[in-house]
């Protein structure tokens, strides 16, 4: 017969499992997130910008409204094929991860949206290493860089991306 697993208050209250909570994410918990990641990050355009990889990331967030969006421009949308957008229709489903291909303004971006004060400084971190690395791939793996199966090298350098901005983050 089954019996339901009981956890002990004991087991619960244990200092390893325990972790301290974070704050809401606000604005100026972002600002110190984004400029651990990039020290030359600064407001422009309504919002916060900075560099990875080489790769411009623009971040605008809504306290009101309780919502972020990091944005990366991948190229003009004019131009791209039926089987393109067929193909980042389709990463979006299964490779993109948490990051997403859209489009607006006839432009393709790579975006990732979350709730602001639901945000903790890890989603934060690979939600924007997610970003980068689907605008990166845009045209061959169209990979987002995390849990991903495979053994190609690609694989180490989209991960690699990942650790090394978290490491950045971790004392934050």
């Amino acid at each position: 017969m089954f019996k339901p697993l009981v956890f002990s208050a004991l087991f619960m209250a244990s200092p390893v499992l325990a972790q301290e909570a974070e704050p809401p994410m606000s604005l100026g918990r972002m600002v110190e997130i984004v400029t651990a990641l990039d020290p030359d990050a600064g407001p422009a355009g309504g919002g916060l910008s900075f560099t990875i990889q080489d790769v411009p990331v623009q971040i605008f967030a809504d306290p009101v409204m309780n919502r972020m969006r990091a944005v990366v421009p991948i190229r003009r949308v004019e131009g791209m094929t039926p089987e393109e957008l067929a193909r980042v229709m389709q990463a979006n489903f299964d490779t993109a991860l948490d990051a997403r291909y859209a489009i607006a303004r006839g432009q393709l971006w790579a975006v990732f949206i979350h709730p602001l004060k639901e945000l903790e400084r890890d989603q934060l971190i690979s939600g924007i290493g997610q970003t980068v690395n689907i605008a990166l791939t845009y045209g061959s793996l169209y990979h987002g860089g995390a849990a991903q199966f495979g053994g190609g090298d690609s694989i180490a350098l989209q991960e690699q991306l990942l650790e090394d901005l978290l490491k950045k983050g971790e004392d934050i």
